[in-house]
């Protein structure tokens, strides 16, 4: 069959995994990777993917490689679903961290993936993660990279559906997610998670926002799904201490080192020439206590630079201009 219209074809299939339809599309996927088009047959297998978890989500259902089903709860009064499931081809996995918090995080997946060797001794893989640092530091993107490397789903709560002005909704919605995923293996991030986990002290809050904090640290300290509950945070000191207690480990994303600057810049700036005269160190000097994401954005900005001034090769002149023009964004 011509290959374009292979695609053509797969792209119109819809159904589920036990749909003769479908059945058929794997054989077809699988005799092409027999006849030696790898390529062809991954293409083939992540549109029949794509379209399986689009029909999968417009029903309401999610369903992962753990065989698993999930109907993402809602709001009482929208109708507004409390998560959304971010594609996996979607997540970003690649990153620099340093040595020690690569460690960390790998621990966390490495666990993860031993689980039922852990159990033979009676142990159980770390499940709930706080990651607190500075904005632009690789919080959110290293739930996203556990996520990756675990093969979980990764559902991300929505804070706007989940807080209601209505009194109890907003701790019957956490409630219900957390309900969701008992049994549905997967990564569930609470991103700036202190909106909802302020300190009970707090004299502005309200009563109902005590009540959702007590609510967050019953389901943390009672969540035993086969999942990774992650929570991230950049104002450590405004979270009730009480909920620290109910983390299996709290990993602090600290801004890069020179080591890590310069891989961020090399990797960043990998689609480009470089040119010769580039000197990292010094660089990387000029860029200690910056951000992660805003060296990312620096390298990015001096890529499209050298883009448009007609320049081959990126430069010194070029990441130093970018590096004065993002100053302002240094945090």
């Amino acid at each position: 069959m011509n290959q374009d219209l292979m695609l053509r074809l797969f792209r119109s299939i819809e159904g589920d995994a036990n749909d003769d339809i479908v059945k058929v599309a794997d054989a077809i996927i699988d005799s092409e990777r027999k006849k030696g088009h790898s390529k062809l047959a991954d293409r083939l297998t992540g549109i029949l993917k794509r379209n399986l978890q689009t029909t999968n989500t417009l029903k309401g259902e999610l369903k992962n490689i753990f065989g698993s089903t999930l109907s993402i709860p809602t709001d009482n009064r929208r109708n507004i679903p409390l998560a959304v499931e971010i594609p996996r081809e979607q997540l970003r996995h690649e990153m620099v961290l340093p040595p020690g918090i690569e460690s960390k995080i790998q621990r966390i997946e490495k666990e993860f993936v031993a689980r039922e060797r852990l159990a033979l001794f009676g142990l159980r893989p770390k499940r709930r993660i706080l990651l607190h640092g500075a904005p632009g530091c690789g919080k959110s993107m290293s739930a996203e990279r556990i996520a990756w490397n675990t093969g979980l789903p990764f559902l991300k709560v929505r804070f706007e559906a989940m807080i209601s002005s209505y009194l109890g909704e907003s701790a019957s919605n956490l409630i219900k997610i957390f309900e969701a995923i008992a049994n549905y293996p997967c990564v569930l991030l609470l991103d700036e998670f202190d909106f909802i986990a302020k300190a009970r002290g707090d004299r502005q809050d309200v009563g109902e926002m005590h009540r959702v904090v007590n609510i967050l640290l019953n389901v943390l300290e009672d969540f035993d799904g086969p999942g990774i509950v992650i929570a991230t945070t950049n104002l450590q000191t405004t979270i009730d201490p009480a909920l620290f207690r109910r983390f299996d480990d709290l990993i602090e994303l600290t801004k890069p080192g020179k080591a890590e600057i310069i891989n961020i810049l090399k990797n960043t700036l990998g689609t480009i020439k470089v040119g010769s005269g580039m000197n990292w160190n010094l660089l990387a000097n000029d860029l200690l206590d910056y951000s992660a994401a805003l060296i990312v954005k620096i390298a990015l900005d001096a890529a499209k630079i050298t883009v448009l001034t007609g320049k081959e090769e990126v430069n010194m002149q070029q990441i130093i201009q970018s590096i004065n023009e993002n100053k302002q964004y240094k945090t």
